[in-house]
């Protein structure tokens, strides 16, 4: 199965992302966690196998070398998935979007997720906040359905498996992962992750014991 990767991204400004990390963070060490997160997520869908990748930014973040670049629309999250999906959709080729906020991603999560769309319509990987981390479509004309599913609540992944149960997918579920919102979520996931970016701008800029 051919399989396009998404990074559904934003431009790492000051003030703009990850704002949940201030304090203890000062907004220029959340966009440097940020820019962090991201630089280690572009490495892993680098390395993986993929039929393109494609940076889908809100902001003006130029694509990774090799990468195509296309820009977020929509107004409100489940339009701008819904969009990431029809705007880059290859014939033939499943689509695997994964977003910026789980630094922990590794290569094989990746290669699960290819292989598991070569039997199954979707799969998609839970996040621990009851969000999820990553959607693979087998026909990516199938996200439509996002923009009728709530984001950003503690049932959006429940509500997007259901959603594509609804359309008569099957569904493939991956590893739960931990978003990055918090300072306790920078903590914890940077102590499971191997040495990175993202290791060393946590480890400088939210210091065991701050506030959260």
């Amino acid at each position: 199965m051919r399989v396009q990767l998404l990074l559904l991204a934003k431009t790492p400004v000051p003030g703009r992302v990850k704002t949940r990390l201030c304090p203890p963070c000062t907004p220029a060490e959340a966009a440097g966690i940020a820019a962090a997160m991201l630089a280690d997520t572009v490495d892993v869908l680098t390395a993986a196998p993929a039929a393109r990748r494609t940076l889908v930014v809100d902001g003006d973040l130029p694509a990774p070398p090799g990468w195509h670049r296309h820009p977020q629309r929509g107004d409100g999250l489940g339009e701008r998935l819904a969009a990431a999906y029809a705007d880059t959709a290859l014939p033939g080729v499943a689509t695997l979007l994964v977003g910026m906020d789980t630094p922990q991603l590794r290569i094989g999560h990746i290669v699960a997720a290819c292989a598991a769309l070569a039997t199954t319509g979707a799969v998609l990987g839970p996040a621990e906040d009851g969000g999820w981390w990553a959607l693979g479509l087998r026909d990516p004309s199938t996200a439509r359905v996002l923009t009728g599913v709530p984001m950003s609540t503690s049932d959006t992944g429940a509500a997007t498996h259901a959603a594509l149960r609804g359309l008569g997918l099957g569904v493939a579920t991956l590893p739960t992962l931990r978003d990055v919102d918090t300072a306790e979520d920078a903590r914890a996931v940077a102590a499971g992750c191997e040495p990175g970016r993202f290791t060393t701008a946590v480890a400088a800029s939210v210091p065991a014991g701050a506030a959260t």
